[in-house]
């Protein structure tokens, strides 16, 4: 047979690229043609993977993206599989070249809308959920009883309009520093989650004596209720100690629940602007792909949401290592480039602190996906953040107030990720996945966007999108329309696969920066 070009059989991004990715399996043998030689496979290539184009010399920078992604370990051959026992992740200067290339102001865009939830004091919700807040983990199974409670009993049958109870419990909340930088962090994850455009209301159940006591939060957070008369009332506080034992405190937390449903259940969807939306991106369980195919889509979406006035916000601060000198290039303003430098800088101090590295990062399941060194992760997952200028780079879980594209400060850990984006505001969240990821995130709904086909058929009852039409010809830009779309869908009441399984309540996760006294 002759030889295959190699157009059909791998993804070549950039002229300069001395790789491809493989589309589809390249069995040992395959003759695959490029820029007229014949380039022969002497091993086995899985999808996702790469393969070499030309030379690669011991040390020579191994290019995908057109940037580097690592350097060769010994010769690499044409036609070899390229991964992570011929591949180093040395260290590398990046120049980054602060505000020098800022994309000009997109154009005005078609207005789009949504059917969402108006709270009237410019909070805009996707959902209309009643959360149960945990402030210690001494508390948690407490909150889980509560919620377990009131759907066994029915409560909320007479109340449609409620999208369910989510009780949002974690292991955190004592044994660290009063006052400090985990206490301070946890208190604002919490109230992060309190004020969510998707919680209509929330009660707070403590143990009594812990670290992170309900009076701290309320105040140093600003909490409070706000009715449908406008007056400011204080939330209600629940603690074991205080209320004599556990099944006292659910009785409580029952008929406290009970009494805001009615005023919840009033609430109705209403027309809004994209404008109105803040979405997350995260991508986990990545595979070779993930920056060929869902995450340029998912750029894409993030372009046509921030040409709308909208904001996304792009995470995972260890997975911008490697490209950030990409995105401070995009920062509107040398203040904003130096703070994403800061973060990443921090990020070196931490890492050696416990004696580990970056480059810990990819796991082992990306690997196995065709994923070497960081920096090709971290060059494939910051195209989620699209081609926008970069507007601010914000702290864990801090509330995002600047429109259009964000970067917040984040680990790389998809459940800790995720807590502080939906923590920060997101309403609404796209999660892309190479290898599998079922990743939810009650009160905000997550679209799952598959990679590759054959694990959207494989995994069809959690994949929302499926990216791998990209591989198959169709282009980017038409999955990232694809995606934009399923937004405005589920952001106006459509169920997402994961809220269909009935996934996101055990995902609650706040980052613990420091050490458990």
């Amino acid at each position: 047979m002759p030889p295959v070009p190699l157009s059909q059989v791998a993804v070549h991004l950039r002229p300069e690229d001395n790789i491809a990715v493989a589309a589809r399996n390249l069995p040992e043998g395959s003759e695959i043609e490029f820029e007229g030689q014949v380039l022969t496979v002497p091993r086995r290539i899985g999808m996702g993977h790469k393969i070499a184009l030309r030379p690669i010399h011991a040390g020579d920078p191994v290019l995908k993206y057109g940037q580097i992604i690592g350097f060769a370990g010994t010769d690499i051959a044409p036609g070899s599989w390229v991964h992570v026992h011929n591949v180093r992740a040395d260290d590398f200067e990046r120049d980054y070249a602060f505000c020098r290339d800022v994309p000009p102001p997109p154009k005005p865009a078609e207005p789009r809308y949504w059917m969402g939830f108006d709270r009237g004091d410019g909070r805009y919700g996707t959902r209309n959920y009643v959360a149960i807040i945990s402030t210690v983990n001494c508390s948690a199974s407490t909150s889980k009883y509560i919620a377990e409670r009131i759907r066994n009993r029915g409560l909320l049958d007479a109340y449609p309009n409620v999208d369910g109870i989510v009780p949002i419990v974690h292991k955190q909340g004592c044994a660290m520093q009063y006052g400090g930088p985990d206490h301070l962090q946890l208190e604002r994850t919490l109230a992060g989650f309190a004020k969510h455009a998707n919680v209509a209301a929330y009660i707070l159940v403590g143990l009594g004596c812990e670290t992170g006591q309900a009076t701290h939060l309320i105040e140093n957070q600003g909490l409070g209720l706000i009715p449908l008369n406008g007056q400011r009332k204080m939330p209600t506080v629940l603690s074991i100690q205080e209320c004599g034992g556990i099944a006292k405190t659910v009785e409580a937390g029952i008929r406290a629940v009970a009494e805001t449903l009615p005023r919840v259940n009033d609430v109705r969807r209403v027309k809004l602007p994209a404008s109105h939306l803040i979405l997350g991106t995260n991508c986990g369980g990545s595979d070779g792909n993930s920056g060929v195919t869902a995450n340029p889509a998912l750029g894409v979406a993030t372009d046509l949401l921030v040409a709308r006035g909208g904001t996304s916000i792009l995470a995972e601060t260890p997975e911008i290592y490697g490209a950030e000198h990409l995105l401070t290039r995009r920062a509107i303003s040398r203040e904003v480039g130096e703070k994403l430098v800061e973060r990443i800088k921090w990020w070196e101090w931490y890492t050696k602190v416990f004696g580990a590295e970056i480059n810990n990062n990819p796991s082992p399941g990306n690997k196995e996906g065709g994923l070497t060194t960081i920096y090709e992760k971290s060059l494939g997952a910051i195209a989620k953040g699209g081609s926008t200028a970069l507007m601010d780079v914000l702290h864990y879980a801090q509330p995002v107030k600047t429109r259009g594209f964000v970067v917040m400060d984040t680990p790389g850990y998809d459940p800790v990720s995720m807590t502080g984006i939906v923590a920060g505001g997101a309403n609404v969240l796209v999660f892309t996945t190479g290898r599998g990821s079922v990743f939810g995130c009650k009160p905000a709904p997550s679209i799952k966007v598959a990679t590759n086909t054959p694990l959207y058929e494989h995994m069809i009852d959690d994949m929302d999108i499926n990216a791998g039409v990209v591989l198959e010809g169709t282009p980017v830009e038409e999955v990232g329309r694809q995606i934009f779309e399923e937004i405005l869908a589920v952001t106006s009441g459509k169920k997402t696969k994961s809220e269909l399984a009935g996934v996101g309540e055990e995902e609650f996760a706040p980052w613990q920066i420091g050490p458990t006294l």
